[in-house]
């Protein structure tokens, strides 16, 4: 079965955000069975959301950063890092590459806010993920909406 083209790219306009939005619900509210309300929070009005969708427009994927003062409490309070974070890809197109041309573009954003790295935090089933991608996995486990989580960095 051959799998229609898609592409990543900023969400800019409302259009975009509603789609990363549903996707993040149907991976994260409906899926894994976090809350609604801890799902969505004051980060994202400010955060750079990317959207991976088909070519006919159906969404694949999203992810989003946050930079500056928002990210500063996820990254240990170094402003020249952000923190990539609600990766999340439907299960129709997992094992496809959507997850990692998601981070590439997330990191590509972040060089264009001139960030020297990008923090996030892994669900720890999706270490070897992120690992694969150039991320280092640093101090101990811990838990976040009920699942064990290890922050990662990847310098820029």
């Amino acid at each position: 079965m051959s799998f229609p083209a898609y592409a990543v790219r900023v969400a800019e306009d409302p259009a975009d955000r509603e789609a990363c939005f549903a996707v993040r619900k149907e991976v994260f509210v409906v899926e894994q069975g976090v809350p609604q309300e801890i799902e969505y929070d004051a980060y994202d009005a400010g955060a750079v959301h990317v959207l991976a969708a088909r070519e006919d427009g159906v969404p694949l994927g999203t992810g989003r950063l946050l930079y500056g003062e928002a990210a500063a409490a996820k990254a240990g309070g170094d402003p020249s890092v952000g923190s990539l974070g609600r990766l999340a890809v439907t299960r129709a197109a997992r094992g496809l590459g959507v997850g990692a041309a998601l981070v590439r573009a997330i990191e590509e954003a972040a060089r264009a806010r001139g960030l020297a790295a990008v923090d996030l935090h892994a669900q720890t089933h999706a270490l070897g993920f992120y690992e694969r991608l150039g991320y280092v996995a640093y101090g101990p486990e811990f838990p976040d909406a009920g699942m064990p989580h290890r922050a990662m960095r990847r310098a820029l």
